[in-house]
């Protein structure tokens, strides 16, 4: 089961590079963010004439997130967070597909920093640490996949000094992020490649996709159920250098079908 995640930032606006993609690395599962679209806005029939069937979480202009999937019809289980009804940001959407439960999630950017958007951050990650542990409570494997704007460590960044007071590499929000790791969450691609420099996002500014000045931003979180059958990883960091791209890679994970145990 390859499950992939994708800033596409703007799926109409790059709607061709996601077909492109689609085709050629063909992931079973596909987490999206920054739709940028309304609901009524969202390339559904393309996308299943493509192969994929799709939910989605919608908003003009901004945030957005879906799950597109090879397998069937996908069984929707959660839209949005609990904790701040005042909170329209359309950022989670989960669904359970082939035995997995999937989070698709946009977390906050939190610039700039100190302000309010910085505290909506923080709080929007609490938020999801607290629905993090619900979904571990029954017992089934799930993956928390997508753009969590969290830069984890020095590793994580090309340049760590220019991010001091960045609300990606604030203190605070490491902090929050160690705390879910600690929940019983394990982060995929340290898991495999713990000493490795790998980035999913490039800006456009300063030539910083070919001097390979990136960021890791884009994780997956596995829980205990599900991590014993991480198999491999990658970031497919071509795409990133196509025409009109996205400033993030799509990244993925391939997970064992079954456990040893499972299959005897």
């Amino acid at each position: 089961m390859k499950i992939a995640s994708y800033n596409i930032n703007g799926i109409n606006a790059r709607l061709d590079n996601l077909l492109r993609w689609l085709k050629e690395a063909r992931p079973d599962v596909v987490c999206l963010q920054e739709l940028k679209a309304p609901d009524n806005r969202f390339p559904a029939q393309l996308l299943l004439d493509a192969g994929y069937h799709a939910i989605w979480h919608g908003q003009k202009s901004w945030n957005g997130v879906a799950i597109l999937s090879r397998y069937a019809e996908i069984k929707e289980t959660r839209r949005g967070l609990e904790g701040d009804p005042e909170d329209l940001h359309s950022r989670y959407i989960e669904a359970f597909i082939n035995g997995v439960v999937i989070g698709c999630l946009y977390l906050p950017n939190g610039n700039p920093f100190p302000g309010p958007k910085f505290e909506y951050k923080l709080n929007w990650i609490k938020r999801l640490t607290k629905h993090a542990a619900k979904l571990n409570a029954f017992g089934l494997p799930v993956a928390l996949v997508g753009d969590y704007n969290i830069i984890p460590t020095d590793l994580d960044t090309y340049k760590p000094e220019k991010y001091l007071e960045n609300a990606l590499f604030r203190p605070e929000a490491r902090k929050l992020w160690t705390a879910l790791l600690k929940q019983g969450w394990t982060d995929a691609f340290r898991k495999l490649y713990p000493k490795d420099r790998i980035y999913t996002f490039w800006d456009y500014l300063r030539n910083a996709y070919h001097r390979d000045a990136g960021l890791r931003l884009d994780h997956f979180l596995l829980n205990d159920k599900l991590v014993d059958r991480l198999d491999a990883a990658g970031v497919d960091k071509h795409v990133r250098g196509w025409d009109h791209s996205s400033d993030h890679a799509p990244v993925w994970v391939v997970l064992k079908d079954h456990l040893p145990d499972q299959a005897k």
